[in-house]
């Protein structure tokens, strides 16, 4: 991520960096360029960066990508959110991973409707258009669903001892 944010501030184009406070302590990512919003944990964070991003691209990465990449589109496929995903298949890096989804689409645990949720390029510019092009379809089913902050928030339960 380093790398990526320092080539965008160099070509003077915004960055913003969220990230939780506790990657701050000894400087474990190192420093900033742009604007960095630090939040308590890596669920705050996902929520942060679905609010306020316009689209989401992975990169080649290890757990940690993929386990937003598919938070994202978990998200999508609920109907969350309607934003673009895209994963930038450089060598052919997400070819498994590809396969792998196709593979759960055969075999009916996924959708071929929210198999579009997931957009794959190998190059940026091909990646960007895509993105750009992207139409969301909401299931029908889980369109109806209404998320707000108040709806996924547990009842107060009564813990009162009574004797």
């Amino acid at each position: 991520m380093g790398c990526v944010s320092t080539a965008v501030a160099q070509h003077e184009r915004q960055v913003l960096g969220i990230i939780p406070s506790v990657f701050t302590i000894n400087n474990l990512v190192g420093e900033t360029c742009g604007k960095e919003i630090k939040v308590a944990t890596m669920q705050e964070r996902l929520v942060m960066m679905m609010e306020l991003s316009d689209a989401f691209i992975a990169l080649p990465g290890g757990f940690g990508t993929l386990e937003e990449l598919f938070q994202m589109i978990s998200w999508a496929q609920l109907n969350i959110h309607n934003k673009p995903i895209g994963v930038l298949n450089i060598n052919g890096f997400f070819n498994g991973l590809l396969s792998f989804v196709d593979h759960a689409v055969k075999q009916e645990f996924i959708t071929p409707r929210a198999r579009k949720i997931l957009i794959s390029a190998t190059t940026a510019d091909e990646l960007v258009d895509k993105l750009q092009a992207f139409r969301f379809e909401p299931d029908p089913a889980l369109s109806k669903l209404k998320w707000s902050p108040s709806s996924s928030q547990k009842e107060k339960l009564d813990l009162t001892l009574r004797l």
